[in-house]
């Protein structure tokens, strides 16, 4: 699922099948979401978007659904969206607009977005410091309302003249 679907996620979508361990810190509600950064470069554009993988997603034990977990979850996708916007911002300020050039910033973003995806949960204990949450959801959020002109999956490499 592309990210403007990301209203129409919840745990309904999370089809992946069980996780290995059955509980996480003694917890038996926890999930796991599975995103990625998908790119095509063409001649003249690059469509990069980020994706929410359901079939590879899943939730420990359905029966214990919760709004916090599901958002803490679709919080992951928002972070992966929010390192795609930066590699279209920084491949629309490249000089040299090469595949080579494109495929070093791609390479890097997703080594920045693994961090900080791998930050986000130990700073909110995978939810559980509500603070923490709430303060990555508002940092989240006002990141991708400034990046908003990167909405769009493609960007054009070579202003027509």
């Amino acid at each position: 699922m592309k990210f403007s679907e990301y209203d129409k996620i919840t745990f309904e979508n999370f089809k992946g099948l069980n996780f290995f361990k059955k509980s996480l810190y003694g917890n038996t509600r926890f999930a796991y979401i599975v995103t990625s950064i998908d790119s095509d470069i063409e001649e003249d554009s690059v469509s990069i978007d980020a994706l929410f993988h359901p079939s590879r997603s899943f939730v420990y034990n359905k029966k214990t659904y919760s709004k916090d977990l599901l958002s803490h979850e679709k919080y992951h996708f928002k972070i992966t969206e929010l390192f795609v916007r930066k590699a279209k911002e920084r491949i629309s300020k490249l000089k040299t607009k090469n595949k080579s050039n494109i495929d070093y910033i791609l390479n890097s973003i997703e080594k920045e977005e693994s961090k900080y995806q791998q930050e986000y949960d130990y700073n909110t204990f995978h939810s559980y410091v509500h603070s923490e949450q709430k303060r990555y959801e508002r940092e989240i959020d006002s990141l991708l309302t400034l990046l908003n002109h990167f909405k769009k999956s493609k960007i054009t490499l070579h202003e027509k003249k």
